[in-house]
């Protein structure tokens, strides 16, 4: 568990790199963003009663993925050291004891500490993984792919408006879930696999 956490926040460190060199120095508002996902994730989970609405649980895992993006990159400092943060991640993680199966109390539970302590919890985090039914091998096959997705994106002129996203008629993410599904995870080459496949479908 720990070197897949270490390549995680290393894949992380070097996707916020791309964004701005020096990223850490910045000290954007991470943890808004994370509490601001907590809010996308409820309207996949339905929160209105008034209403008919039924749980998108692919969606939901998704923004969970997406909520650890920000979440890690809240952990570092100017003076992290990768190895010793996946350390206390890994505790964090595999000592946290399910409280409660509600994903909404879990959320909301998650952004309220984001909002009051403007930082991130990796218990409340995996709380809400628990509440999800989103174990670490799912996590990580996911964060990996939306990873590359991401470095894909930029690659092919995401920024400057270039990149098509539509491919053959569907979202880059839609084929991205059916390749990080045909793929083994456990081998070292996952991320350069996912790449490959995902060049190969865009240039079709």
């Amino acid at each position: 568990m720990r070197a897949a956490i270490e390549n995680m926040l290393s894949m992380q460190h070097r996707m916020n790199a791309r964004v701005h060199e020096d990223w850490i120095a910045q000290n954007f508002e991470w943890y808004r963003a994370a509490w601001i996902e907590c809010g996308e994730l409820m309207d996949h989970v339905g929160y209105k009663w008034w209403k008919k609405q039924t749980a998108d649980m692919e969606q939901v895992r998704l923004e969970v993925i997406d909520i650890w993006h920000f979440g890690m990159s809240a952990m570092f400092t100017p003076s992290c050291d990768i190895p010793e943060l996946a350390r206390q991640i890994e505790l964090d993680l595999y000592h946290t004891e399910p409280e409660t199966a509600d994903i909404h109390q879990a959320t909301e539970a998650l952004a309220l500490h984001c909002l009051q302590h403007r930082t991130f919890s990796v218990p409340l985090f995996a709380q809400l993984m628990l509440a999800c039914e989103l174990n670490f091998d799912d996590l990580y096959r996911h964060y990996v792919g939306k990873n590359v997705l991401n470095f894909f994106r930029q690659d092919h002129g995401y920024k400057t408006g270039e990149y098509v996203k539509i491919w053959q008629g569907r979202e880059d993410n839609e084929h991205l879930s059916e390749i990080i599904d045909s793929l083994d995870s456990t081998t070292e080459g996952f991320p350069d696999d996912v790449y490959a496949e995902l060049t190969r479908r865009y240039q079709a």
